[in-house]
C-alpha cells in the first residue's frame, strides 16, 4: 500500500507541476531542493508514474555517487510503495544487482551508469535520468554527464535529463544541459540542538587513511546513547566504507533497531 501520508508531506511535492512543465518544454531541467525535502525518493516515482495510475510508465534511472547512498533511496522509495525492493524499484552497485522484471524505477553509482553507456550508448528502455547529488563533482559523475548529453543530442532526443542537488551551480548545470529550466523546491526549517559529546579521553588524530578503533567505539556509544534518550532515527557520518561497517558492527544486537549502511 503506497504511504500517501508520507509522500505528501515531502517539500518538493510543491514543485512537480514545474518540473514536469520543463521536462515536457525542454527536456531537461535543474531540480534545486535543500535536503529533507524528496528530490531523491518522491521525484522518481512521479517522474516513473508509479503515484499516479493514469501518468505514462516510464523507465527511470537515479544516478547516486556512492554505493550507500542508492541503497538508502531505494530501499526508502520501496517503503514508500509498501513493496520490496527488487519490484518496482531496484539497485545496481558493484557487484549487487537487485531488480525484477517490473522495475521501473532503478537506483545505481555514477560509476555503474557509466559502464552501461559505456556498453549501450542509447540507453535503451530508459527514458529519463536523474543525476542526483549533482554538486559532487568527480571524474565518473563528469563523464557521465558529458556522455549523457551527447547521446540526447545524437541518439536519443527524447532521453529526459534531470540535474538534482540541494546546494548546486544551478546556472552552470542549466548552461550545460543547453539553458534548462532552473526549478527551486522550498526546503522547511527545524530546530537545531547541538549536543557535545567528547570522548572520555583524546583520540589520535587520523594518519593517512586509519582512524582510531577508540574514536569509532566512542561514536557507537554515542549513537546508543541517542537512540536512547531520543525519538526518531539517528543519521551518523563516518569518512569511509570500513569506519561505517566497524561502528555498525558494534551497534549490533540492539532490539527493536535496523541498521542500515
Amino acid at each position: 500500500m503506497i504511504r500517501y501520508d508520507a509522500l505528501d508531506a515531502l517539500p518538493v511535492r510543491g514543485a512537480l507541476s514545474a518540473l514536469g512543465d520543463a521536462l515536457e518544454s525542454h527536456g531537461t531541467a535543474v531540480l534545486v531542493a535543500p535536503p529533507g525535502t524528496g528530490k531523491t525518493t518522491l521525484v522518481p516515482l512521479v517522474l516513473a508514474g508509479l503515484l499516479d495510475s493514469g501518468a505514462p510508465a516510464r523507465k527511470v534511472v537515479v544516478a547516486e555517487p556512492r554505493r550507500i547512498a542508492a541503497r538508502a533511496a531505494a530501499r526508502r522509495m520501496a517503503w514508500l510503495l509498501g513493496e520490496k525492493v527488487g519490484e518496482s524499484v531496484g539497485y545496481s552497485v558493484r557487484g549487487e544487482r537487485v531488480v525484477g522484471r517490473h522495475t521501473r524505477v532503478e537506483v545505481v553509482t555514477t560509476g555503474v551508469l557509466l559502464q552501461r553507456l559505456q556498453r549501450d550508448q542509447e540507453l535503451t528502455g530508459v527514458d529519463v535520468v536523474v543525476l542526483d547529488e549533482c554538486h559532487e563533482r568527480h571524474l565518473d559523475a563528469d563523464t557521465t554527464a558529458a556522455f549523457l548529453w551527447d547521446v540526447r543530442q545524437t541518439l536519443r532526443p527524447e532521453l529526459r535529463l534531470v540535474a538534482a542537488s540541494a546546494t548546486t551551480d544551478a546556472q552552470g548545470w542549466a548552461r550545460l544541459l543547453g539553458d534548462a529550466p532552473v526549478v527551486e523546491a522550498e526546503g522547511v526549517s527545524h530546530p537545531v540542538e547541538v549536543v557535545w559529546a567528547p570522548p572520555a579521553r583524546p583520540v589520535r588524530p587520523p594518519h593517512g587513511m586509519r582512524v582510531d578503533p577508540a574514536l569509532l567505539a566512542h561514536v557507537a556509544s554515542v549513537v546508543r546513547r541517542a537512540l536512547s534518550e531520543r525519538d526518531g532515527d539517528v543519521l551518523c557520518f563516518l569518512p569511509g566504507v570500513g569506519e561505517i561497517a566497524r561502528v555498525a558492527g558494534q551497534l549490533g544486537g540492539l532490539g527493536g533497531v535496523e541498521v542500515l549502511q
